[in-house]
């Protein structure tokens, strides 16, 4: 009889199980830490401001455009409502690279989906999915997200975090303006609002994370999606940090940079009359 050897601790557990990361270098890493006094990398806060709400028959989402690389702002106009299906939508926080990359992996399995069905894919499905590979990285994967959409049930809102647990709610916010823009959501929400209320309202939600967040700015995007018209983006609905005085960058006259030496070097000689044979 052959005896098996147990894992020992949770590390090896890990490593006994087949696919997601490998913390094969953990003990490693531990390792230089503690001998070679070398310090590991940590992990960079993430700053976003995301929200979203729930009527009677459409779903309103709404993200702020700012990227943080730590302290330093990486891009002032970048998008956070990603694309699932003609009537899913999200709004993402944490990692762009992750969140990029794993609304993409969504979108083609919904898709595929829809071609085998014929029909459009449901919330709960989206939801269940995103729930279950979220799990399987145990956080590692850095995504928040607020998704939402209308299908045969009506509309429907979901809160995912990284750990793949999800929250269903008639108005949600998330990322590290979350906090502000709750304070707006809780004094002003009503299930009764018109889509047009509605998209005010999902505005000044993420405006008071961008007054209130250091990472969080940019400007105002919003998602509404309906039963009729699915979901579509309005890119840059508000602009509320819009500089109003530009510095005037005047271009150098000519003349300015002295040419001292002007030198003209023929490298490739041209030949006429060859014919290349083989």
């Amino acid at each position: 009889m052959v005896e098996v050897e147990e894992p020992q601790d949770y590390l090896d557990v890990f490593q006994s199980q087949r696919g997601g990361f490998s913390f094969e270098n953990c003990k490693r890493n531990a390792y230089l830490a503690a001998q070679a006094n070398i310090k590991p990398p940590t992990a960079m806060k993430s700053g976003t401001t995301i929200c979203g709400i729930q009527l009677k028959d459409a779903v309103i989402l709404a993200a702020d455009t700012r990227a943080t690389e730590g302290p330093m702002v990486a891009d002032k106009n970048c998008e956070k409502l990603h694309y699932i299906s003609k009537n899913v939508f999200c709004a993402g926080a944490g990692t762009a690279a992750d969140l990029q990359h794993t609304c993409e992996m969504m979108e083609s399995q919904m898709e595929l989906l829809r071609m085998a069905t014929g029909t459009e894919p449901r919330v709960c499905t989206v939801v269940r999915r995103l729930s279950s590979m979220l799990f399987k990285y145990q956080g590692y994967i850095g995504c928040a997200l607020v998704l939402g959409g209308v299908d045969v049930t009506g509309p429907h809102l979901y809160q995912i975090y990284p750990h793949g647990s999800t929250d269903k709610l008639p108005f949600t916010t998330m990322g590290s303006g979350s906090l502000a823009a709750m304070a707006i959501m809780e004094a002003e929400y009503n299930e009764n609002l018109s889509i047009e209320d509605g998209k005010k309202l999902v505005a000044k939600a993420i405006r008071a994370g961008i007054f209130n967040d250091l990472g969080s700015g940019g400007n105002v995007d919003v998602c509404v999606i309906t039963k009729e018209t699915g979901g579509a983006i309005l890119r840059n609905y508000e602009k509320p940090n819009e500089r109003k005085f530009k510095a005037q960058h005047a271009a150098f006259p000519k003349g300015t940079t002295p040419i001292l030496k002007e030198e003209i070097m023929k490298l490739v000689s041209v030949e006429e009359d060859v014919v290349m044979r083989d």
